[in-house]
């Protein structure tokens, strides 16, 4: 009996049951040694989907739980020609450092990575597999997902994916 109870609270708190403020957060969670992987996707398409040639924004946050600092080097896709870690405004730059226990933010408006000249259409909604490297921790291959528009524009009801508004 006191080991069921003890596993329902070891769950309870793990999952963190009846707290009124649980998020789901949007992308591809992992853990490659010890860094952790959080909210990989790639960003909202912005007026439809995003078509073949555009560039795509990819972001991810990372934390490394390690003794030793590490660094993303880069990454890889067969849905883009190249992906490459860029700047704010999209100079490309070199590997992302990843101290250890410091959280780091590949986020719109900072480094983050960059996935060059699509080779297909992607809508918002659906997967691509994407391969970061890591210096040493090594490679892993995530499912990372394509943000869902949030909204939708009046002069977007024709764009395939997107729905009108109910009428009021």
């Amino acid at each position: 009996m006191f080991a069921v109870v003890g596993c329902l609270a070891a769950v309870w708190g793990a999952t963190g049951c009846g707290n009124d403020n649980e998020y789901n957060p949007p992308g591809a969670n992992a853990r490659v040694g010890p860094v952790l992987i959080r909210y990989a996707h790639l960003a909202e398409p912005p007026d439809g989907p995003w078509e073949t040639g555009d560039d795509v924004p990819f972001y991810a946050w990372f934390f490394n739980q390690g003794q030793r600092s590490d660094r993303l080097l880069g990454a890889e896709t067969t849905v883009a020609r190249s992906v490459d870690i860029v700047t704010a405004d999209g100079a490309v730059r070199g590997p992302v450092a990843l101290p250890t226990g410091k959280l780091v933010e590949l986020e719109k408006g900072q480094v983050h990575l960059q996935l060059r000249g699509l080779r297909q259409q992607i809508r918002g909604g659906e997967f691509v597999w994407i391969t970061l490297r890591f210096e040493r921790a090594g490679e892993i291959a995530l499912q990372v997902h394509s943000q869902i528009p949030t909204y939708v524009d009046d002069d977007a009801t024709d764009v395939p994916g997107l729905t009108s508004p109910s009428p009021q």
